[in-house]
């Protein structure tokens, strides 16, 4: 036996991952990252959300299982808007911002930008969970019946929760 041989004797391969849960992420993983876009507006976050997201269910649900489109995008708003909570804690705490940019072509444009998007996400921290989370989902292109099926919620009383949760976060916006 040669030294290659007697290596891998010693390694444990690791299990396969069942076909039905490569479909199941084949099928949502584009849709689960940007849910999370939306709400991170940072593809490298968006992506380590839907990473979270798909482990969680991975670890506790059966992949056939008739929920689990649902349930994804739910858990990629919820986990979204966690981070964008964490993310809010942390630049209370901060000072500076030690994030390095390039100069801008237009740094009045960016920094409006800049400016619009922190106080979305702020406004989205700040009201209730099922609010930010219709408001993700509704935003990321979800359908009525998609955002019932995510939140465990009548289709029929989505529009209403929606004009409620968009009512909410406009409060925020202009307190």
């Amino acid at each position: 036996m040669g030294a290659a041989s007697e290596a891998l004797r010693g390694v444990v391969a690791a299990p396969a991952m069942p076909a039905s849960f490569e479909a199941l992420f084949r099928r949502e993983y584009s849709r689960v990252v940007a849910i999370a876009y939306r709400v991170v507006r940072d593809v490298a976050e968006a992506e380590d959300v839907a990473q979270d997201v798909f482990v969680s269910f991975y670890r506790k649900h059966p992949a056939d299982a008739g929920y689990a489109p649902a349930w994804l995008h739910a858990a990629a708003a919820h986990t979204a808007l966690n981070v964008i909570r964490s993310r809010e804690r942390r630049g209370r705490r901060e000072t500076a911002d030690t994030v390095a940019r390039d100069v801008p072509v237009d740094p009045a444009q960016q920094t409006e930008d800049a400016e619009t998007r922190a106080e979305v996400r702020g406004a989205l921290a700040r009201i209730d969970e099922r609010a930010a989370a219709l408001l993700a989902l509704r935003y990321s292109g979800l359908s009525y019946d998609e955002i019932a099926a995510a939140l465990g919620l009548r289709r029929s009383s989505i529009g209403t929760m929606l004009r409620r949760a968009e009512d909410a976060f406009r409060k925020e916006v202009t307190r």
